[in-house]
């Protein structure tokens, strides 16, 4: 390590050691000169102690460095207890940072200079970030931890112990994939589950649109639809709320099957969003007309972050359908595909959509795992405006099958187009 190395190590060890003693001197700056273990130069003279002492474990022994860890830390946390026996202080976060700010230093001298940066910049956030930390883990429920916890625990412990590899005749079911599709499907309605949470039931039609929408438009479908039929003034309003969430709906269709297979983007993209903008706009002008008169606000909540068994059920469809797939390909062609597709519509996008992009991966034509998502989507939008006028009003009823209507064939001639 030559001495202009040497000096940037050190630039940057100080650096740290000033970045996190800005921080710790801040949070302290009411407390008077001496009230205090540690502050800004403590902290920065902390880190540059760390970089010398792995500068002179370099050039004596590595065990210098183990002893002069060892030696600050028994210093600083006696300091620090003395400090907090005096003002009755039981928090160990400054010892901490004191100790992970030697670390750093002297990390910088023999490690990675990013890394060390990172790790810097990482430290500081959660140090600054204390009260909005705090609040966040007073408002959570066990239910949410729970569900957190499971999510983790089948991404990083469930699903590496399966088989990678598919383990039917046909050559369709892979453990492996299908557990992943299950995550993602969890994953979609815990984001739908913090947005709600974030935003606010009581945020107005559009907001909670946006949010149910994230979880399934369906659902918002059926909390928006009966809301018309218990305040039928609200219809427009709660109707422009139904055609919101099915623009978010295309939009997490859109997401989804580009992110399995990008090369699915440009053929659902085009069809798919000039059918959301029509959505959009109509929405948009309810909104915008109806929406300051109404006081007709949608209260949605979702019971859990997610419903694993609703996650594994999604996920066994899946399966089906992907196995059905390769049948019907290898009987009758295409043509079978797209009859499915339409059939599985009739209930849910999610499952078409994950099946024919990772489909497409394996040999599906492009143009056909469009096809088929591109009308699973037109179905169940179909679907969905019978399904205001079942559980709505008439009027609301109208209004989105006019306007899924006007979706579908503006989508119909988009993939004819530019398809």
């Amino acid at each position: 390590m030559n001495d202009v190395s040497l000096l940037l190590r050190l630039a940057v060890a100080l650096a740290i050691g000033l970045l996190i003693g800005l921080e710790r001197g801040w949070q302290r700056r009411d407390e008077a000169e001496g009230e205090r273990t540690a502050g800004l130069r403590t902290y920065t003279l902390v880190a540059l102690l760390g970089a010398l002492s792995a500068v002179l474990s370099n050039a004596t022994h590595a065990m210098f460095l183990a002893l002069s860890f060892l030696g600050f830390s028994i210093a600083f946390s006696a300091f620090s207890w003395l400090e907090a026996k005096a003002e009755r202080d039981f928090s160990v976060t400054g010892v901490v940072a004191g100790l992970i700010t030697f670390a750093l230093g002297a990390y910088a001298v023999l490690g990675d200079l990013q890394i060390a940066i990172a790790a810097g910049v990482v430290v500081t956030l959660i140090l600054a970030l204390k009260r909005p930390l705090h609040e966040w883990l007073r408002r959570l429920t066990w239910l949410e931890i729970r569900s957190a916890l499971i999510l983790l625990a089948m991404t990083f412990l469930a699903l590496p112990l399966l088989p990678n590899r598919t383990i039917d005749p046909w050559d369709a079911v892979n453990p492996a994939e299908i557990w992943l599709l299950a995550i993602i499907i969890a994953a979609i309605s815990f984001a739908g589950y913090v947005a709600i949470r974030a935003m606010g039931s009581q945020a107005g039609v559009a907001m909670a649109a946006l949010a149910g929408g994230l979880a399934s438009s369906t659902a918002t479908t059926v909390t928006l639809a009966r809301m018309a039929r218990e305040h039928p003034t609200a219809s427009p309003v709660l109707a422009g709320g139904i055609l919101l969430s099915g623009v978010v709906m295309l939009a997490r269709v859109v997401v989804v099957a580009s992110a399995l297979n990008r090369d699915l983007l440009l053929p659902l993209a085009w069809p798919l969003g000039a059918a959301g903008l029509v959505l959009a706009g109509v929405a948009g002008l309810l909104l915008l007309r109806f929406g300051k008169a109404s006081e007709e606000h949608p209260n949605l909540t979702m019971k859990s972050p997610f419903d694993l068994g609703t996650a594994l059920k999604l996920a066994g469809l899946i399966a089906i359908i992907s196995l059905l797939a390769k049948v019907i390909t290898a009987s009758v062609g295409g043509a079978g595909l797209i009859m499915l597709a339409a059939l599985s519509g009739l209930a849910d996008v999610d499952a078409i959509t994950l099946s024919f992009a990772r489909l497409s991966k394996d040999g599906l034509a492009i143009a056909t795992a469009a096809l088929g998502i591109g009308l699973a989507v037109a179905v169940n939008t179909a679907v969905k405006a019978t399904m205001t006028f079942s559980l709505g009003t008439a009027k609301a009823g109208w209004i989105v099958s006019g306007a899924s209507a006007a979706a579908i064939a503006t989508g119909g001639a988009a993939l004819v187009l530019f398809g």
